[in-house]
């Protein structure tokens, strides 16, 4: 049973944002070490007969067992709220993920590496230009074709943000399809694609394990 995550998780996080050193783990003025209380077994089916899918194990039990999001990684879960009778997720990029595609397989691959390179070879090179007005307006041209691709809505289909790293950069958990349960980096921003999140062995991160992981790294910096 999945839910064996989370006895007494609850509790720790709360000890751990007591501890003398509790401000000092990144993100925790973005968090406030404050959990959301958990959903109620009612509001979870509504929340999953809204979205269309049934969330990964460990994280639908997250949601009952310890809380409907707050302290954690980075500047926190993002927490899921209902507001006017629709569920949505709430922070810094959450509106990025397109609810109406959650039960869509999230891709195998990225884009098509001919499509990437093309793009890549027409990135402008300011020696090409006369002045610099020319030069931005090129490199403002190619940025929006770029971000065309990088950020179609259907490659991150089937997937939700829960956490923002800052400087743009999130994580994104994945429920549907082959890579379901997963944790995803998002570095976009930075031109980096879309990646899981590898533990030493080079498997994938589910979502338990990247939980757990923050809590006693946490509790080592905040005793």
């Amino acid at each position: 049973m999945t839910d064996q995550w989370w006895v007494g998780i609850r509790q720790r996080v709360e000890a751990a944002g007591g501890g003398p050193g509790g401000d000092k783990v990144f993100g925790a003025p973005g968090h406030k070490w404050v959990l959301e209380e958990p959903l109620t077994q009612d509001e979870l089916a509504e929340l999953e007969a809204q979205m269309g899918v049934r969330l990964p194990e460990e994280y639908r039990t997250f949601l009952l067992h310890v809380g409907a999001g707050g302290a954690g990684p980075a500047y926190g879960l993002f927490p899921v709220r209902r507001e006017q009778g629709r569920w949505r997720w709430e922070g810094d990029g959450a509106d990025m993920a397109d609810l109406s595609m959650l039960s869509e397989p999230f891709p195998e691959q990225g884009p098509d590496p001919k499509l990437l390179d093309d793009l890549l070879a027409q990135c402008p090179e300011e020696e090409d230009f006369d002045n610099t007005e020319d030069f931005d307006a090129a490199m403002e041209g190619w940025d929006e074709r770029w971000g065309d691709v990088m950020f179609a809505p259907e490659r991150t289909a089937g997937a939700i943000v829960i956490c923002h790293l800052g400087c743009a950069q999130r994580e994104w958990l994945i429920v549907s399809g082959s890579h379901r349960g997963t944790i995803w980096s998002d570095n976009r921003v930075d031109d980096v694609d879309l990646a899981p999140l590898l533990d030493d062995d080079a498997m994938p991160v589910g979502f338990a394990r990247w939980y757990t992981e923050w809590l006693e790294k946490a509790e080592h910096t905040a005793p």
